[in-house]
């Protein structure tokens, strides 16, 4: 029921890996870099400010906001000339239009978003600032000084899912229980969030037609205690691990899986180390690759408007984590299988829903 052929993309700009590289694949032609002197290369005479918009939940997260703020400080060292920092409002979802005005009119020559309900304003804002490149992280939107960054996140998800439904068929496991349940914890229902729920279901799935998963949104990013109650909740209907796709709110889960004796799933960096032994495995998505090449780009005078960059297992733009504390667990030949998964879906033999692109599977157990 969930398996197919590999989708065929239709006129959507992207980045594909190649022997090791990026190539540009693209609907549109390219537009002069924007900002940053001519042909927007930095260096120490003519320096680039870069300004990072962190999303509502804050630095701190130990994932996608940490992730992303990392890369750019690793650019800062590589490229001379570029000069960032990151710029952070609690209240960011609703004072989308006034953080962006106010980054393009202080100066910056290239701006990334990491707030994904930023998306249309940050294509409104930079029709008033031509001068200015912008970067859509998490979120394509259109522009010819504007460059969108997205993620296969439902195929990291998958293959965590997969591995969650393997656990579950071993009894050997401490706190296999037999009931074949597993969870899931969205921070916010969306598209970008349901792309993680609906691939761990189907790799869950793929393994076991019969695997039940549970489903909850926390309608927030930054409670620790609404992911605890969730996921403990879920553990009371029987699941033995939780995906945590909640940011600051996710930790709560792992924090509930700790007490437990029981396994979350990290998310976006590796928090395998957050709770060792009771992270089963982390959903790794590289908002600092992401933010690091956007930047390389731009210092290098490189970086496309009106395109869209992908990030999938093939450029190490998604992955999941080595399980440092786990991996004893797990039966050599499951990880072998893992390893076999990943391949098929590189190689296309097993297509994973892309809610954003696709929209929402009739299996999905979140709806629409």
């Amino acid at each position: 029921m969930l398996r197919g052929t590999r989708r065929r993309r239709i006129c959507r700009p992207a980045i594909l890996a190649a022997a090791g590289s990026l190539l540009l694949v693209a609907c549109g032609s390219a537009t002069p870099q924007a900002g940053g002197g001519a042909a927007g290369v930095c260096s120490n005479s003519h320096p680039c400010h870069v300004a990072l918009i962190i999303s509502d939940a804050g630095l701190g997260d130990k994932g996608f906001n940490d992730l992303g703020y990392s890369g750019l400080k690793r650019a800062m060292k590589q490229f001379p000339g570029v000069q960032g920092k990151p710029i952070q409002d609690p209240q960011i979802d609703t004072q989308c239009t006034q953080v962006l005005t106010a980054a393009a009119q202080a100066g910056n020559a290239l701006i990334i978003n990491l707030n994904y309900g930023c998306g249309t304003v940050l294509g409104q804002v930079a029709k008033e600032y031509p001068q200015v490149h912008f970067v859509m992280v998490d979120n394509v939107t259109p522009g010819a000084n504007v460059t969108s960054e997205m993620f296969d996140v439902q195929d990291s998800s998958f293959l965590v899912g997969a591995l969650a439904a393997m656990v579950n068929e071993d009894p050997s496991i401490p706190g296999i229980n037999g009931k074949n349940t597993i969870g899931a914890i969205g921070g916010v229902k969306s598209p970008g969030i349901d792309q993680f729920l609906a691939g761990y279901q189907q790799g869950a799935q793929y393994i076991n037609k019969h695997e039940r998963v549970l489903v909850a949104y926390a309608n927030n990013f930054a409670d620790p205690s609404i992911g605890f109650q969730l996921t403990s909740s879920m553990f009371d209907q029987g699941a033995t691990v939780v995906y945590q796709v909640a940011g600051v709110t996710g930790l709560g889960g792992i924090k509930a899986a700790q007490q437990r004796g029981l396994y979350a799933i990290g998310v976006d960096s590796d928090q395998d180390y957050l709770a060792p032994g009771h992270v089963l495995t982390s959903s790794i998505k590289r908002t600092d690759t992401a933010v690091y090449t956007a930047v390389k780009l731009y210092a290098q005078g490189k970086l496309p408007g009106n395109k869209t960059l992908e990030f999938g297992l093939a450029n190490g733009g998604v992955a999941i984590s080595p399980m440092t504390y786990t991996r004893s667990l797990i039966p050599a030949a499951d990880l072998q299988r893992l390893t076999t998964l990943e391949r098929d879906i590189e190689s296309g033999k097993i297509h994973v829903w892309n809610v954003p692109t696709q929209g929402y599977p009739t299996w999905f157990v979140g709806g629409k």
